[in-house]
């Protein structure tokens, strides 16, 4: 999905996001607001995993959309 789309649909995304990862809290969505890297970077920070694999979840996640 291409993240243009993303911004502009994250209200309805976002709880599609939470329930894949729990651990993400409303505000860090909030701040996301569906920008790949700040999301990236929150998976980073909640489950410990390295920058691509956090971006490759993330990319991962969103081509099934």
């Amino acid at each position: 999905m291409n993240w243009d789309i993303v911004e502009g649909k994250w209200e309805q995304l976002k709880g599609s996001v939470k329930e894949k990862w729990g651990d993400l809290t409303d505000d860090d969505l909030t701040q996301m607001a569906g920008n790949r890297d700040k999301m990236a970077g929150k998976l980073q920070e909640r489950y410990g995993w390295t920058k691509q694999d956090a971006e490759k979840n993330v990319d991962d996640f969103f081509r099934d959309r």
